[in-house]
């Protein structure tokens, strides 16, 4: 192709961008109606000027339009990690309507950015709405877990746990909501947390019973392990489906019996769980029963196996077959790729023989990198950043 015919090519995709742009704003200010799905991908990543003129011409929408772009923009911000709406999703968290207010929580539900932290806060208090509280209560989990993971600066850490303490120990709270409080909460042991979930599981509601167990897998706390286990028998299908997530969330290798067990059990959902929790646990009877399921009839229990299989591989098995050696493979400094192969090992052996393979003689517990993100960020500058800044308080004033 000459540069001549590149140079067509760009032209022509520029046009045909500017095209679907202008028939996009179109239907949105002009038209009032949902625009071509193909052209939605153009409101990802928006700049403040597209963010000024969305906040604009959004009020003007009607909630049918409102609650059908919302639903779109989710369904391709889930199937293309690329795609950005936050600014969209941002705005509509002050919607009047509840069910938008929802999409939009929930369309923010992989959103790091600190700034959200007082927006959820806020409708997990104040939202007149039980299922926007309830989404506000499971969007503020990720931040729990950002704290814990030192990635998240003290203050909102702590106002984001204190306020999901609060919802869950309100006994005038919508029951869903104190779940959802429960569950985001577990991540950490600050609070009083550990304690609040083991009277959780004290209570007579069986619901509240489920979230706690989901908890106790949350929290990577082996001390909920005989508890854990134990319902592993429970009768009922969903206390048996959440103690198999958190024997392997918390990977007990004592469970292994038992979620060998379950991947016969009569609810497909737990046999999924119990390959899923087998495959985080590892161990030769666990890779075993993998294997066995890979080779299954049943397509949905053969993709779980292989891809627990995959995951057990990774974090227990021998990484030099999962990686392969090095092309060129010569000399003794890539001695180190002839390691020996796990398979024959007991599963304490095989513990060991990891241990002893990864161990680094020369790491040093004060070179420990700071994962803090803000480190390198002006408080102020992050304060400056705030999106709603372009939002008024007097937005009542716009709506009919």
């Amino acid at each position: 192709m000459s540069d001549w015919d590149e140079l067509d090519l760009g032209l022509t995709v520029d046009r045909e961008e500017a095209e679907h742009r202008a028939s996009l704003w179109r239907a949105l200010e002009e038209e009032g109606e949902m625009p071509e799905v193909e052209h939605l991908g153009l409101l990802s990543g928006l700049l403040d000027e597209d963010i000024l003129r969305m906040r604009t011409l959004w009020v003007k929408l009607s909630q049918v339009v409102r609650l059908e772009l919302l639903t779109a923009l989710a369904h391709l911000a889930e199937a293309d990690f690329t795609m950005d709406f936050s600014a969209v999703f941002r705005m509509a968290l002050r919607d009047h309507d509840a069910d938008v207010r929802v999409i939009a929580l929930r369309g923010l539900g992989e959103v790091e950015d600190v700034r959200l932290v007082p927006e959820f806060v806020h409708m997990l208090e104040q939202d007149p709405s039980i299922e926007a509280r309830r989404a506000a209560a499971e969007g503020l989990g990720k931040f729990v877990l950002l704290g814990e993971l030192q990635k998240l600066r003290p203050d909102p850490f702590h106002h984001t746990v204190l306020a999901l303490c609060d919802a869950f120990l309100d006994r005038t709270q919508n029951l869903l909501v104190r779940r959802r409080a429960l569950e985001s909460m577990a991540y950490t042991g600050e609070h009083g947390v550990p304690e609040i979930i083991e009277s959780a599981y004290a209570e007579s509601d069986e619901g509240i019973r489920h979230s706690a167990v989901m908890a106790m897998g949350r929290s990577a706390d082996a001390r909920w392990g005989e508890i854990v286990q134990r319902e592993l028998l429970s009768p009922n299908r969903e206390m048996r489906f959440e103690a198999t997530r958190a024997c392997g969330e918390l990977q007990l290798r004592e469970s292994v019996n038992e979620l060998v067990a379950l991947t016969d059990d009569v609810d497909e959902r737990i046999q999924t769980m119990a390959l899923w929790a087998l495959g985080q646990i590892g161990g030769n009877q666990a890779r075993r029963t993998l294997q066995r399921f890979a080779g299954s009839s049943d397509q949905a229990l053969a993709s779980a196996a292989e891809e627990a299989l995959q995951e057990l591989e990774f974090f227990h098995g021998d990484l030099s077959s999962f990686f392969g050696p090095p092309e060129r493979y010569d000399g003794e400094t890539d001695g180190a790729w002839q390691l020996p192969g796990l398979g024959d090992l007991d599963d304490e052996d095989e513990d060991q023989a990891g241990e002893r393979r990864y161990a680094d003689p020369d790491e040093e517990d004060d070179d420990e990198e700071d994962l803090d993100l803000w480190d390198d960020q002006d408080e102020d500058e992050i304060d400056d950043l705030d999106i709603f800044d372009i939002l008024d308080e007097d937005d009542d004033d716009e709506w009919n």
